[in-house]
C-alpha cells in the first residue's frame, strides 16, 4: 500500500520547473531556437542603430532615413519610415504573439488551470513592481507618471539572444517557463496599449476593422486556403485599425488568436503551427531588427548617459526594470509555490529562479514601442527613456550572465541527462524510463557489451596461453 500512496503524494504535489512532456520540450526546443537566431539579429539591429546614430559624420542620414515619409495620404497612411516600423512590422510580430498565446491556452502549460497559475502570477507580478517601482521613484522626485509602463515588458528574443552569447546551457523547464512568462507579458502589454494608449476612437474605422475580422474568421472556419485572400484582407484589417485610434498591432493579435491552434485527427500539424512557422522567420528576421533600427538610434554621450540616473522617469524606467522585474517575477514564483501544492524541482534551487527573473528584465522591443506612445510628442524625454530602456536592458543581462555562469556547471548536467539516448532510438532516456520495451532494449544492449568483452578477453588469454589475463 505504500506504493500507491507515494503516487498520490507525487500526483499531488506539482514540481516548479519540473520535466516537460516530451511534445512540448520539442515545441520548446524549437520555438526558442527561432527566437535566438532572431535575437541574435535584434541585437545586430540595435548595434547598428547606435552607431548609425551616434557617429557625427551618419547621425544627419540616420534622422532623415527615419524622418522619410511614404505611403497614401487619401488613406491615412503616409506615414515615416520610423512609424511603419513601430506600427506596420510590429504587427507582424504580434501576429506571432498572438498564434504563441492561443498555442499555450489549448496545447500548452495555460490550457490547464493548474499549471498556468505559475507562469500568470509570477508575469503580473513581474509587470505591477515594476510599475510600481516606476510610479515611486517619479512620485519621490516629481516625475512625470505616464511612463509607467515602460518596465513592465520582457523582450523574450533579446533574453534568448544573450542566453545564446553567453553559452548557457538552461535546463529546458527553465526555458520554457522563460517562453510562457514572456508570452503572458505580451498578453498584458498589449492590454496595456490597447486601453491606455488609445485616446480618441473612430467608430467607423473601427467598426469596418471587426467586419474584417469577422470575414477573417468565417474564412477560417471553413477552411478556405490562399494566402492571396488572407494577407490583402490583414492588409485592410491593419489600416482600419490604424485609423479607428487603436494602436494598429492589436489588429495582428487578434488575428493570430482566430487561428485554430489543437490538432485533428490526422494532422501532423495545426494551421496556427503551419502559418506561425512560415510567419516567425519574417517577424524574426526582418520585422523586429528593422523595428529594433529605427527605435535604437538615441545619443549615448557620457552625459546623456549620466542624465539616466538625475531624472526620476528615466531612473524609474531603469529601476522597473533591473529591481522590479526580478523582483516581481521571483517574489511571484515564491508565493505561488509557497501558497499552493507546488514546489521547486529538486534539481534547481531558488538562486535559478532568481537567474530567469533576472533576465526577464531586458526590455527592448516593446518597452521602446511603450515609451514612444508614453512621450508622444516629446522627442528629447523619448530619447532619454529609449537610453534607459537600453541601459536598465544591460544592466539587467549582465546580472543575469553573472547568476547564470555560477550556476552554469549544474545546468550542463542537467542538459546532459535530459539529452542521454543510449538506446538510440531519437528519444531521450529519460522519457522511457517507464516503457518495459527501453529496458529490454538496453539489456540487449549490454548483454553485447558484455559478449565482445567476454570474446577480447578469450583472445588475450589464449595469446598469452596462461590461462586468465594477469
Amino acid at each position: 500500500m505504500a506504493a500507491p500512496a507515494r503516487n498520490r503524494e507525487n500526483a499531488s504535489t506539482r514540481k516548479v520547473f519540473g520535466r516537460l512532456s516530451l511534445p512540448e520540450r520539442t515545441f520548446v526546443a524549437d520555438a526558442l531556437r527561432a527566437e535566438t537566431v532572431g535575437g541574435v539579429l535584434l541585437l545586430l539591429a540595435a548595434i547598428a542603430a547606435l552607431i548609425w546614430a551616434n557617429i557625427p559624420a551618419l547621425h544627419d542620414s540616420y534622422e532623415s532615413v527615419s524622418h522619410y515619409h511614404l505611403g497614401p495620404e487619401a488613406l491615412g497612411l503616409n506615414l515615416s519610415i520610423a512609424h511603419w516600423a513601430a506600427d506596420g512590422l510590429l504587427a507582424i510580430f504580434f501576429f506571432v504573439a498572438g498564434i504563441e498565446l492561443k498555442r499555450e491556452l489549448v496545447a500548452g502549460d495555460l490550457r490547464d488551470p493548474k499549471a498556468a497559475v505559475l507562469p500568470v502570477v509570477a508575469a503580473l507580478c513581474g509587470m505591477a513592481v515594476p510599475a510600481l517601482v516606476y510610479t515611486l521613484t517619479n512620485v519621490t522626485g516629481g516625475g512625470s507618471l505616464a511612463g509607467w509602463a515602460v518596465p513592465t515588458a520582457t523582450d523574450i528574443a533579446f533574453a534568448l539572444a544573450v542566453l545564446a552569447v553567453i553559452g548557457t546551457s538552461l535546463p529546458s523547464a527553465l526555458r520554457a517557463f522563460l517562453l510562457t512568462l514572456a508570452v503572458v507579458d505580451d498578453l498584458f502589454a498589449i492590454l496595456i496599449i490597447a486601453v491606455f494608449f488609445t485616446d480618441t476612437l473612430d467608430f467607423a474605422a473601427l467598426g469596418g476593422a471587426v467586419v474584417g475580422l469577422l470575414v477573417f474568421w468565417l474564412l477560417l472556419r471553413k477552411g478556405v486556403r490562399g494566402w492571396y485572400l488572407y494577407v490583402p484582407l490583414a492588409l485592410v484589417i491593419w489600416g482600419l485599425m490604424y485609423n479607428s485610434g487603436i494602436h494598429a498591432t492589436i489588429a495582428g493579435v487578434a488575428m493570430g488568436l482566430m487561428l485554430r491552434c489543437h490538432r485533428h485527427e490526422g494532422e501532423d500539424h495545426s494551421p496556427g503551427e503551419r502559418i506561425e512557422h512560415l510567419v516567425r522567420p519574417l517577424s524574426a528576421g526582418l520585422a523586429v531588427p528593422l523595428f529594433a533600427l529605427f527605435s535604437a538610434g538615441v545619443s549615448l554621450s557620457g552625459g546623456a548617459l549620466g542624465d539616466v540616473f538625475a531624472q526620476p522617469e528615466t531612473l524609474g524606467v531603469v529601476l522597473g526594470l533591473v529591481v522590479g522585474k526580478a523582483v516581481g517575477i521571483f517574489g511571484g514564483t515564491w508565493l505561488t509555490a509557497r501558497f499552493t501544492r507546488a514546489s521547486l524541482s529538486d534539481d534547481l534551487a531558488w538562486p535559478d529562479v532568481f537567474a530567469v527573473a533576472s533576465l526577464a528584465g531586458i526590455g527592448f522591443t516593446v518597452s521602446l514601442l511603450i515609451g514612444e506612445l508614453a512621450f508622444d510628442g516629446d522627442t528629447v524625454l523619448t530619447g532619454e527613456i529609449k537610453a534607459a530602456v537600453l541601459l536598465g536592458s544591460l544592466i539587467s543581462a549582465a546580472l543575469a550572465t553573472v547568476l547564470l555562469k555560477v550556476r552554469n556547471a549544474k545546468y550542463r548536467k542537467m542538459c546532459e541527462d535530459e539529452e542521454r539516448d543510449d538506446d538510440l532510438d531519437g528519444i531521450p532516456d529519460i522519457y522511457e524510463e517507464d516503457d518495459p520495451a527501453y529496458h529490454l532494449r538496453m539489456a540487449g544492449i549490454y548483454e553485447r557489451k558484455a559478449a565482445e568483452h567476454r570474446r577480447i578477453a578469450e583472445l588475450m588469454t589464449a595469446e598469452n596461453g596462461s590461462g586468465m589475463p594477469k
